[in-house]
């Protein structure tokens, strides 16, 4: 535990000796559980909020100023506490002390959430999870910078997203287990518990990558406002790859963080029951198609480059989106969910593995926890402004378009996304060496 692992790396110190598949996917697995989280939570709380808030011209407008409040620490944290775990010595590494925290404050903060029976007490449990769920993010994200050679960033890109999608899935059934019973006290703990058991593997399994950079003397207060230094904007690619990460994944959140009204309102599924067998049913066609697509999108973007990928991505999800949009029937909206699968797991792969390809790997704490406000707020956002839609809808008299409208947002979002892309240079930055041949044992040396 807490082990150094002792490749070499190049002038850029990015690793050159290639990992072992476990340690690939240890870095993968703890993406589960805090997507496992959010995705439940999400859906669970648009279930919860029509006995929170009677009212149904405000029910998701008030749904989404709970989220935005709980993003805009998020924005705040992640980055902040990634820059300081660049700098952290401990026995067990820079990144998992900070992990480790967050994580048990995450499963106090969802048992909070599960018993609490006001907007103002899950309005508090809300940002309290944001809070502690992105102290351990920002120096999570760190570590495939961190520990992967740039031979394999495309295969270790594609097993995030495959977690990933995996963690939309485990979310998605626990809450719909929780919508078919009437009951989300346990299935919200659940996610808490998963969340916990993913973080242990990582924790005493995963072997720490690079040493701490020296503080040089510097305080902590000085350290954490160097996330927020304005040196940042002289990296132009990663600035518009972050921006366009947000419209691209939050295109695809539309469909997710949306489905209860859209089912409810747009396809008249009036039974909880039935909405929830539709819920598992579309997110797992969706989470289906995203984890067959990741790994071969990640190894196709080695062929032809990661935009190009990123690209046919956003068509495909802006097509799958349209398709939903109008659908007369759930059939049809399966269709479209096919195509908005296909495109998140081509993108989810390829975006980590461009991202990892142009930041400064001995900041990679710093510029991954600032890359994944985008990843924290698109949901939100999205969430938040199709549900200002819906409710002006309610308000005209026509409900089950409200859905259909928001949904229609997404082409936008994607098309926004692909042009942002543009501008960013692909190139994988000097210094990241070829891969040297893997050794027949590695031996991680042991922390002092």
């Amino acid at each position: 535990m807490g082990a150094r692992w002792p490749g070499p790396s190049d002038m850029d110190g990015r690793p050159t000796r290639p990992l072992p598949t476990g340690q690939l996917i240890r870095l993968s697995v703890y993406w589960l559980g805090l997507v496992a989280v959010f995705s439940g939570i999400g859906i669970i709380l648009q279930e919860r909020i029509k006995d929170l808030v009677p009212d149904p011209n405000v029910q998701y407008t008030t749904l989404g100023i709970i989220q935005a409040l709980g993003v805009a620490i998020a924005v705040v944290v992640q980055p902040t506490v990634g820059s300081i775990s660049d700098y952290t010595i401990s026995r067990f590494g820079r990144r998992k002390p900070y992990i480790l925290i967050g994580t048990i404050f995450d499963v106090v903060f969802l048992i909070g959430l599960a018993t609490s029976d006001s907007v103002l007490t899950v309005a508090a449990f809300v940002i309290l999870l944001q809070l502690s769920s992105n102290f351990a993010q920002g120096p999570f994200q760190g570590y495939v910078p961190d520990l992967v050679p740039a031979p394999q960033v495309g295969l270790a890109s594609g097993l995030v997203g495959l977690f990933q999608v995996l963690g939309v899935m485990t979310g998605t059934i626990l809450a719909s287990i929780g919508l078919a019973t009437g009951d989300f006290t346990w299935p919200t703990i659940a996610l808490g518990v998963i969340e916990l058991v993913t973080m242990l593997s990582l924790f005493f399994r995963l072997d720490e990558g690079r040493k701490a950079k020296d503080r040089a003397g510097r305080s902590w207060p000085s350290v954490a406002a160097e996330a927020w230094g304005t040196d940042i904007l002289q990296q132009r690619s990663f600035i518009f790859l972050v921006a366009s990460r947000f419209f691209v994944l939050g295109g695809t959140a539309f469909l997710v963080n949306l489905s209860v009204p859209y089912l409810e309102r747009a396809l008249a599924m009036v039974d909880p029951d039935e909405r929830a067998t539709w819920i598992v049913v579309t997110t797992g066609v969706v989470a289906l198609c995203t984890a067959v697509a990741t790994l071969p999108a990640a190894r196709l973007s080695e062929r032809f480059g990661r935009k190009p990928m990123i690209y046919a991505s956003c068509a495909i999800g802006a097509v799958g989106m349209t398709i939903c949009a109008f659908a007369p029937t759930i059939a049809v909206t399966i269709g479209g969910a096919v195509l908005v699968g296909v495109g998140a797991g081509s993108f989810l792969a390829v975006d980590w593995a461009l991202m990892t390809d142009i930041i400064p790997k001995a900041s990679s704490g710093r510029y991954m926890g600032i890359s994944n406000v985008a990843t924290a707020t698109n949901g939100v956002v999205s969430q938040f402004i199709g549900g200002i839609v819906i409710d002006l809808f309610v308000r005209m008299g026509n409900p089950s378009a409200g859905p259909r409208a928001a949904f229609l947002l997404a082409p936008i979002w994607f098309a926004i996304g692909a042009l942002l892309l543009r501008p960013v240079d692909a190139r994988r930055r000097e210094g990241d060496a070829p891969v040297e041949p893997p050794t027949a044992e590695v031996s991680p040396e042991p922390v002092a």
